[in-house]
């Protein structure tokens, strides 16, 4: 009997189905600046004439991490994408730019049309939320590389902004305050050290209503990592932003370290803000040392922001886009 690519593993039938069901989705984040039809070898973007006086492009690419591994299990796919369109969203926030298109990679063992169009629908909720063109993308079925119901995901962002409003941490100075805008909980990241202690050791549920969540552990897990770019623009729209850090793996100190010029060192006031829940179960159940949860988790800060204190001194405390702005820490001068 000949053999053919579906009896490998490989169906052509489930990428056609696949196509239909997302044109739609991928349609519905176009915008004037897309040319051509979806389905294209390649995406083509104009870049709007007369808005950027000296334009730089800023690209990006991340995944979600074992943040799928929660997914999987709990059987929910339409909010991950989500999770990533935002995720690299806030990593152009951090050296100011403006997000125009994103591309995904979509890989699996065996293509389920259904679970890529949940997938699919997160990121085009994602890109329609940000502004932001879902210009194309990779769907690979790849046969004994991923397990039957595994499935990998990433993404990259371009985004652009003038070169001369880049935010490239060259004026941070000791004074300096640090300003947080709140997490609503892991985001994209530690859910391998999450998933061993609140899993693996203390063999929780996910659908289980966990009172100090006030909410099912799956739904606290895969709450959704949010976009900062509308707080981000309209902070710009009153202070200097001198530097800014998306606090992913790593947390405060390790993503913030990224920005910082040398003669300069942080000074975190940790405990000086609320965290999510999250983190206290994590903690208790672990039970995790203080050290590796500041060193894994953003416990609470989202994205941090380094401006003057006198700029701080206007927006502490304040709301921009929903989001409280928080005191985290200084900028003190490095001890020879």
């Amino acid at each position: 009997m000949p053999i053919d690519y579906q009896s490998s593993g490989v169906s052509l039938t489930a990428a056609d189905e696949a196509v239909k069901r997302l044109k739609s989705l991928v349609a519905s984040t176009r915008n004037p600046n897309v040319i051509g039809d979806v389905g294209l070898f390649a995406g083509a973007f104009r870049l709007p004439a007369g808005v950027k006086k000296r334009p730089v492009l800023l690209s990006s690419t991340d995944g979600v991490g074992t943040k799928l591994k929660v997914a999987l299990l709990a059987k929910k796919y339409h909010t991950i994408g989500e999770d990533l369109v935002n995720h690299c969203v806030n990593d152009l926030l951090c050296n100011g730019g403006d997000p125009l298109f994103f591309l995904d990679y979509y890989a699996c063992g065996k293509l389920e049309p259904a679970v890529l169009e949940d997938v699919v629908r997160g990121l085009a909720r994602g890109c329609v939320n940000n502004g932001v063109a879902l210009l194309g993308g990779e769907t690979a079925e790849m046969p004994g590389l991923y397990q039957v119901g595994d499935f990998d995901l990433a993404g990259t962002i371009v985004g652009w902004a003038d070169e001369d409003e880049l935010i490239l941490g060259r004026g941070i100075a000791p004074g300096d305050v640090i300003v947080g805008l709140p997490s609503v909980g892991l985001h994209t990241n530690g859910y391998s050290l999450a998933r061993r202690v609140l899993l693996d050791n203390a063999r929780l549920d996910l659908n289980t209503n966990i009172q100090e969540l006030g909410t099912t552990l799956g739904d606290a897990l895969l709450e959704i990592h949010p976009s900062y770019l509308q707080a981000v623009r309209a902070l710009r729209q009153e202070v200097a932003i001198k530097g800014i850090a998306h606090i992913t793996g790593g947390g405060l100190e390790g993503n913030l370290e990224r920005v910082l010029p040398e003669g300069c060192r942080l000074e975190i006031q940790y405990g000086s803000w609320t965290e999510p829940p999250i983190f206290h179960l994590i903690r208790r159940l672990g039970p995790v040392a203080e050290t590796e949860m500041r060193r894994v988790f953003n416990l609470g800060v989202g994205l941090a922001l380094i401006l003057s204190s006198e700029d701080a001194g206007k927006i502490i405390g304040r709301e921009f886009a929903g989001w409280r702005t928080m005191e985290v820490g200084k900028i003190e001068a490095k001890d020879n």
